[in-house]
Formats: C-alpha cells, structure tokens, sequence
C-alpha cells in the first residue's frame, strides 16, 4: 500500500461510519468501473484492429484527404 493511500485511509477512519461508509462505496464503485474498462478495452481490440487496417487502406487508396477545422 502506498504512503498516500495509507495516509488517506487514516483520514478516513477519523470520520463518522456513515461517512466512511460513503467514501468506501465511492472507491469501490471507481475499483468496478475500472475493471469494466479494462474488460470492454480488452474485448474490443479485434474491433479497434480492423477499423485501423480499414483506415490505413482508406489512405493508401487515396479515399482520406487531410483537412483543417476550417475545412470541415
């Protein structure tokens, strides 16, 4: 455990326990978030793979031409 979560985590414990409780369910929920981020991110590079092959023969067959923002 690192000094700063150690640190936080005694700060923490100084508070009433509705209010540990609602700091606790807050990490928790960012803990699950992050792991169906990881999932979705993960399952998705067969997809991300294909669009960049689709993108790099879009160029290479002269169908993507720069633009800048005034041009869009």
């Amino acid at each position: 455990m690192t000094q700063l979560l150690k640190k936080a985590l005694i700060e923490v414990s100084k508070l009433p326990p509705e209010a540990q409780d609602t700091i606790a369910s807050i990490i928790l929920e960012e803990l699950e978030d992050e792991r169906l981020w990881d999932r979705s991110f993960a399952a998705s590079q067969d997809k991300l793979a294909q669009l960049a092959q689709k993108v790099r023969t879009d160029i290479e067959a002269g169908r993507i031409h720069k633009m800048g923002f005034d041009e869009l």
